[in-house]
């Protein structure tokens, strides 16, 4: 553990959300010792990778029930992990635990998912767990800093990956998205709640269906977390799954925030993108 690396009681607490990102951090956490405890959403977590764990299953609405098993495990230490769709109040099975703070439950529901994460982790807060990062929970599932493959971007691509950078600054305020695709200096996709292989699809299609141009191997795909976000929660991720999209899209490859992105299977995205020839390459933070 380094010098600038949190200190991480064990055993830790993953509110595991879908995507394979709970797995590898709790993966990453067992090879340092510490013991990982999964506390699996309904309806999101996977429920074949999360049984090679100790977990219990939640339901949405349940922060009473979260709440005692996770002082039942004696989890101090907990991080939300993976994906997961914001869900309409009537979906949500309420326990007493949560009725015991709903005006502060609703209030949450106003803002956008990002205010809903941190609203929800303030009040496990004021219970008195602690709310940790994947920065400290798994350093190593950071991207680094620099380009990962062969391909490197060249001038064209760094100046759309600037422009890129921009847009996203300007978005980062209202909660849209952590992605933008730029092709030629021109933003031509911008991720919604569809999320970033959504949007990768539709410039794929916008290019079959003519509305796209550019020839291939032009414009980037920009990934960044929203100025002023809580980097404990809902960090950018990025994978084999995203340099797929990149290449149906016809882009000449992927930039992202070093060290506040997630990258939960590196090497299998390293050696697609190298085989098409597309760049994947971390920003300076």
């Amino acid at each position: 553990m380094t010098n600038d690396t949190l200190p991480i009681s064990s055993p830790v607490g993953l509110v595991a959300g879908g995507g394979v990102l709970p797995f590898a951090v709790g993966e990453a956490l067992t090879a340092r010792g510490v013991t990982p405890v999964i506390f699996a959403i309904q309806g999101f977590c996977d429920p074949v990778a999360v049984a090679r764990f100790k977990h219990h299953w939640i339901s949405l609405g349940q922060l009473g029930r979260l709440t005692r098993l996770l002082r039942a495990e004696n989890c101090r230490d907990l991080a939300f992990i993976g994906t997961l769709i914001r869900p309409a109040l009537s979906e949500i099975r309420l326990d007493w635990g949560t009725l015991r703070v709903l005006p502060r439950v609703w209030a949450a529901f106003r803002g956008g998912d990002d205010h809903l994460l941190s609203s929800v982790g303030r009040l496990l807060e004021k219970d008195g767990f602690r709310l940790i990062g994947v920065k400290d929970l798994a350093p190593d599932l950071l991207m680094p800093a620099g380009c990962l493959t062969r391909a490197a971007p060249d001038g064209d691509a760094a100046a759309d990956i600037a422009k890129g950078c921009e847009v996203l600054r300007a978005l980062g305020p209202f909660d849209i998205g952590q992605a933008v695709v730029v092709i030629d200096g021109h933003v031509v996709g911008v991720e919604g709640i569809e999320g970033t292989d959504a949007l990768l699809a539709r410039i794929a299609q916008l290019r079959t269906d003519g509305r796209i141009r550019a020839k291939t191997k032009r414009g980037v795909l920009v990934k960044m977390p929203k100025r002023g976000q809580d980097l404990r929660f809902d960090l950018p991720t990025t994978g084999l799954n995203t340099v797929e999209g990149v290449i149906a899209a016809g882009l000449a490859g992927l930039a992202t925030v070093a060290g506040h992105t997630i990258v939960a299977d590196p090497q299998p995205m390293i050696e697609a993108a190298d085989r098409a020839a597309v760049f994947v390459t971390g920003l300076p933070a």
